[in-house]
């Protein structure tokens, strides 16, 4: 998919779940997949607030996953 497409895929998520991208800045500090895992996730029209609080959940999630990969394990390095 070309970069126009993914944007353009991106905008009509936006609007579909009811959310003004010219507002929305916290998206710009997140991977395009966790916002469109986001909202992917949501209902027609679910609003700002509920892309917000999803996104929260996705990128939580997403770091949790990180720094699980990353620990140290508990048995040592093989």
């Amino acid at each position: 998919m070309s970069q126009v497409e993914r944007f353009a895929h991106l905008l009509q998520e936006f609007e579909r779940v009811g959310v003004d991208p010219n507002t929305i800045s916290a998206g710009l500090a997140v991977r395009e997949e966790d916002v469109l895992r986001a909202l992917a996730a949501l209902p027609d029209d679910a609003g700002p607030a509920a892309f917000l609080s999803q996104l929260r959940m996705v990128t939580t999630h997403s770091s949790d996953s990180a720094d699980r990969s990353h620990a140290p394990r508990a048995d040592g390095p093989r």
